[in-house]
């Protein structure tokens, strides 16, 4: 029987769920894997992706299910609880499904969106560990970002205290390394703005030397992306080793491997290759491989985890991170060309309470209470917020991928409103419309859900990407400007528009992915303007330049790597029984 989330909170529901967990032993033989392709972590294990594949292999691949969104409100549209509750109802139907979702990080999880791990009875298990650091992929990422800058800032050091003949009894080679040109900044996993902006290096020649630096989240990290890129161990050490850590004084490049720290990098990662094995309050199988945030990163789960899922299950479910124009954008355009898969579906997630807010529902502030609206009947403001929904179809559509519309179902909507947004999706866009149970019932609220998304993976896929890899970087971003963001156009900063062309100029960037930097609570570059605003223009003021990922990120409107901490953060509600061990308050 379901739990009853309206009096169970998330971590209660997972104390409960925990008891009867599978081991993994228990899960090697339930999805047929061999001992050595189990690597235990206490109650949960990491599954060996180069053993698995090399046995699997010739297997053919299962059905491609992603899960994607409208524009996010601060409400949260509830993707990862979708995620999980199509795969407990696709295994209602007697389904073989799983799915490969990304990791929680700590910046979030102790600020205000939570540990990201679904809720009520679609609910991602074991709920402390996914919220805690898992099996240590993020602290690795970090560990081997902040070695790359530990390695920078010693040679900087040693460059600047030492003659060349002293560097050269030493083995060193001067890399001549500009200061005032470090790409790179420190890593950590928390959202700590008090720390974007830093000068280090104080205190004499012996602290090192003086400069301006600075820190940004570890899942915004370039090794991050690389990680979700990456097909296997030698694919992430060449990438990390080219990796552009600074540039010297003549403007050339300076990379992990110039630094001589590539190798001990990748030793930190050569574990975290491999996804980690947990599973829905319902005991189906859920992967989880790297990190969130599709507004500032790749905000996918992996490559690896999507090779393995679709090798053990007959129906792989994957999410893209925040709503269609940003994450789903980046899966078509960015990971179904490096990896080669094409999707069968693209499910879209919205609410009722959503689609109000779009339609021009009072603004939300985190720790006050939410408006009245937003628990009544209000067929206007949803009808208002439609056009924001039908938006994010129309970019899904322009992929030739299938779509489906999931609403996820509060106990507040009413059925009117639930049918006036079906008949919307139905009649206006042509396109399936389930109504998702799931929080309440788990896998038996998800049945019409499943049942779409099975008939939807037999219809023929049009795959078509947006734009062609050898398309100069600046049309790319007019095309993503106007075609998905509904912009009139784009306007380059001109000292970024300098940047370009030397890029263009100076290299062969026709092989480098165009990964957009954005809100995520906006079509535009604004958070405040919702639905979908006209008449507009997308400001891009910055670009980044990711040698080892291979991405050049254009950076739209005011846009920080480094989130800053609420002052209602969910820290305060999350404590532990000293008794039991048990975390509390993790939602």
């Amino acid at each position: 029987m379901p739990f009853d989330p309206t009096t169970l909170k998330d971590w209660q529901i997972a104390a409960e769920a925990e008891k009867q967990m599978p081991r993994p032993e228990e899960w090697a033989a339930r999805l047929g894997l061999q001992k050595d392709e189990i690597i235990p972590y206490g109650r949960i294990c990491k599954l060996d992706y180069r053993k698995i594949m090399e046995r699997l292999r010739k297997k053919r691949n299962g059905k491609y299910i992603v899960v994607t969104g409208i524009t996010p409100t601060p409400f949260g549209e509830g993707k990862t609880t979708t995620t999980l509750g199509l795969i407990e109802g696709l295994a209602k139907r007697g389904k073989n499904a799983g799915g490969c979702v990304r990791q929680a990080s700590a910046g979030p999880t102790f600020n205000l969106k939570g540990t990201a791990a679904g809720g009520g009875n679609a609910l991602l298990i074991p709920l402390a560990e996914f919220s805690l650091g898992l099996t240590g992929d993020i602290d690795a990422v970090t560990n081997a970002h902040n070695l790359a800058m530990v390695a920078l800032t010693a040679r900087l050091q040693h460059e600047f205290n030492y003659s060349d003949e002293e560097l050269a009894s030493r083995g060193i080679r001067r890399l001549n390394i500009d200061p005032r040109r470090v790409q790179m900044r420190w890593a950590m996993d928390f959202c700590a703005q008090a720390l974007r902006q830093i000068v280090i290096g104080l205190g004499g020649k012996e602290n090192g030397l003086p400069m301006e630096s600075g820190f940004q989240i570890s899942t915004s990290s370039e090794i991050m992306a690389i990680l979700a890129i990456a097909k296997d161990l030698r694919d992430l050490r060449e990438r990390i080793g080219q990796i552009t850590v600074a540039y010297d004084k003549r403007g050339n490049p300076v990379t992990c491997e110039d630094l001589e720290v590539a190798g001990a990098m990748t030793a930190w990662l050569r574990n975290a290759i491999n996804p980690t094995l947990c599973c829905t309050v319902e005991y189906q199988p859920v992967l989880v491989h790297t990190g969130p945030f599709a507004n500032i990163a790749l905000g996918q789960s992996s490559i690896i985890g999507d090779f393995l899922g679709l090798k053990l299950f007959d129906y792989h479910v994957t999410e893209s991170g925040f709503g269609a124009d940003i994450g789903f954008e980046k899966f078509w355009n960015v990971k179904c060309r490096l990896s080669g898969l094409v999707p069968n579906v693209a499910v879209i997630v919205c609410t009722i309470r959503a689609l109000k807010m779009h339609g021009g529902g009072p603004r939300v502030v985190s720790g006050r209470p939410i408006p009245d609206v937003y628990a009544k009947e209000s067929l206007a403001l949803v009808e208002k917020g439609l056009p924001n929904l039908l938006h994010h179809i129309g970019i899904v559509k322009k992929s030739g991928v299938v779509p489906v519309v999931c609403i996820n179902r509060f106990p507040t909507d009413t059925e009117a409103e639930l049918e006036l947004v079906r008949r919307s999706v139905e009649q206006e866009a042509r396109v399936r419309c389930a109504v998702g149970d799931y929080w309440r019932k788990g896998g038996e609220g998800a049945l019409e859900f499943a049942d779409a998304v099975i008939e939807a993976c037999e219809e023929p896929v049009d795959f078509r990407f947006l734009y062609p890899l050898k398309m100069p970087l600046r049309e790319r971003v007019e095309i993503i400007a106007r075609e998905i963001y509904g912009a009139d156009c784009v306007e380059w900063d001109p000292q970024v528009e300098g940047k370009v062309r030397k890029l263009e100029e100076n290299g062969d960037f026709t092989q480098f992915f165009t990964v957009m930097v954005k809100t995520h609570l906006s079509l535009s570059h604004n958070p405040n303007l919702k639905g979908v605003p006209k008449g507009w223009a997308l400001p891009i003021r910055d670009i980044l330049v990711f040698t080892g990922a291979k991405f050049l990120c254009p950076v739209a409107g005011d846009i920080n790597l480094m989130p800053g901490t609420s002052s209602t953060p969910a820290y305060r509600h999350i404590d532990v029984d000293v008794e039991t061990g048990q975390v509390r308050g993790l939602f």
